[in-house]
């Protein structure tokens, strides 16, 4: 059982692979015009289908609305009992269909075009009633399913899901839609904390620990204990940072010294640390971490001292 389950897995694999690469004759220039018919409208991309298509048409959609191109979805069936009244003059609407014949989509076809809105007809069929009908086709067109009678969709579903992709992610760049916008379109969890959440406002809600060049061994050890950093920053009188000792200084220089009962910060910290601004993207704390191979970080603005940023924030925030 376990080599036909492989051997099942494979296969629909290499036909699925196959629809995908033979999208690439269909990047042609009514695919090129029907992007660009979305990307000028003055309305909304409201897409529709039915059955399967249907669940394609929402993903679309989804991608789209995140993406910077504004989206509704609509059901095909249900357009006819009232939900066509959503489109508006302005909208342009895509039509998702592998038959391009079903009752449905002829159904919706002969009511968009009585509003007169434009529509674009994602179809793997380009001889049926929906490609004859639509202003711009996407052509889908499978050679066959991955499903061993050919029939589940499986292969048009999947060209059809990519097709999606590849349309939105032209919109997203025609429309230079960037890192920051994403971000406003996703706040919420790690994704969003990647793209928003910065150095400072991490540093803010931590201890703030800080020596001078004067402060004794002991007591530096008490600072780096007390606020569970693994560290803490050498700083001058008006909070200008000048440095920085981590537990692992305070265990090699124990290993080196008998004594250290006149020791002071200025013995064993580190000038010229490196330091994070605040108003930079935790994100961009955790690459130099990464690249200077370091677990704690300084924030600072300018010279003065802001806070300090271990690695376990970043872990508990999700961006790593």
């Amino acid at each position: 059982m376990t080599n036909k389950i492989i051997s099942v897995a494979k296969k629909t694999l290499a036909v699925e692979a196959a629809a995908i690469n033979g999208l690439e004759n269909f990047i042609n220039d009514s695919f090129v015009k029907a992007v660009e018919a979305v990307h000028t409208a003055q309305g909304r991309f409201v897409i529709s289908g039915i059955g399967k298509s249907s669940i394609i048409a929402q993903k679309i959609v989804a991608t789209c609305n995140s993406t910077g191109t504004p989206s509704i979805y609509l059901h095909a069936a249900e357009a006819i009992h009232g939900d066509s009244g959503m489109i508006m003059p302005t909208d342009i609407v895509m039509i998702i269909s592998k038959s391009g014949e079903s009752p449905e989509i002829k159904n919706l076809v002969q009511l968009v075009k009585s509003f007169g809105n434009p529509i674009i007809g994602m179809v793997g069929n380009t001889e049926s009633y929906l490609a004859k009908e639509a202003n711009w086709i996407i052509n889908t067109t499978v050679e066959k399913e991955a499903c061993a009678n050919n029939l589940a969709p499986t292969s048009s579903t999947t060209a059809q899901m990519v097709m999606g992709d590849l349309i939105a992610m032209s919109l997203m760049e025609l429309k230079e839609f960037k890192a920051i916008d994403f971000a406003k379109f996703h706040p919420g969890g790690n994704l969003g904390k990647k793209l928003t959440l910065t150095a400072g406002q991490i540093a803010t809600v931590n201890h703030k620990p800080t020596v001078l060049k004067s402060t004794l061994l002991k007591e530096v050890i008490i600072t780096i204990s007390k606020n569970r950093l693994g560290a803490t920053a050498v700083v001058d009188d008006k909070n200008n940072v000048l440095g920085i000792i981590t537990d692992g200084d305070i265990r090699r220089m124990l290993e080196a010294h008998a004594s250290i009962k006149e020791l002071t910060a200025s013995d064993i910290y580190h000038s010229n640390p490196i330091t994070i601004s605040p108003v930079a993207l935790a994100v961009e704390a955790l690459s130099l971490m990464e690249q200077k191979d370091i677990s704690q970080i300084i924030v600072a603005e300018g010279q003065q001292f802001v806070g300090m940023i271990h690695i376990h924030d970043l872990m508990k925030e999700g961006i790593l």
